[in-house]
């Protein structure tokens, strides 16, 4: 087969090469992996790489920026079903569990980036910072209807109990987290609404 084209002109080099770097990211770590081993899985050239990607940062940030997409995709579908608000935050922490209990999950992505750049002008974990400060405003916003003035710190706590379940689904049995977390999401609704009644 003739290969002497640069891969950059078939279709798809860049979404193999992202592909490819979330799977390796995910589940070896970011530091761990290098950018020939990225270029010999998605058979492409160093050159094409750096073509869509100017550096491994730039290919890290579009990682996450993908995973960023996803978790915003799960919360928009639990918004735009016009569900009650404690429904849409059950809806939303389904999800979650679902992600929990699916082969081959390994954690938080964020977290797990944000492990591997401590530094907090990275850009890298800026990214992160990002992605947590709109997770807990969709969480307070998912919260307003039902705990008035205590939205936010209820949505800290779901914040949590969040990162707890996905740092615990990849030690232990995720079924058992992911029940866990479920009921810990019913209770937090309920003391919500309690508080949300007497303000």
């Amino acid at each position: 087969m003739h290969r002497s084209e640069p891969e950059g002109r078939q279709p798809g080099a860049r979404s193999r090469l992202l592909e490819t770097a979330a799977r390796v990211f995910y589940t070896e770590g970011i530091h761990k992996v290098g950018v020939d081993r990225i270029v010999t899985e998605a058979q492409v050239t160093r050159a094409t790489l750096y073509r869509h990607f100017p550096g491994k940062e730039d290919l890290v940030l579009a990682y996450l920026d993908e995973a960023d997409r996803a978790v915003r995709g799960q919360a928009e579908q639990a918004l735009a079903a016009g569900l009650p608000a404690g429904e849409a935050l059950r809806t939303l922490s389904r999800s979650i569990a679902a992600t929990i209990q699916s082969p081959g999950f390994r954690g938080c992505a964020f977290l797990n980036a944000v492990a591997e750049h401590p530094d907090p002008g990275s850009p890298v974990h800026q990214a992160v910072l990002a992605h947590r400060r709109w997770f807990l405003d969709t969480a307070t916003t998912l919260l307003a209807p039902i705990g008035g003035t205590s939205a936010e710190p209820a949505a800290r706590h779901f914040v949590m109990m969040r990162d707890g379940a996905m740092a615990a689904g990849c030690l232990f049995d995720p079924t058992l987290i992911s029940e866990t977390f479920l009921r810990g999401v019913d209770r937090l609704l309920e003391i919500s609404a309690t508080r949300g009644h007497s303000g």
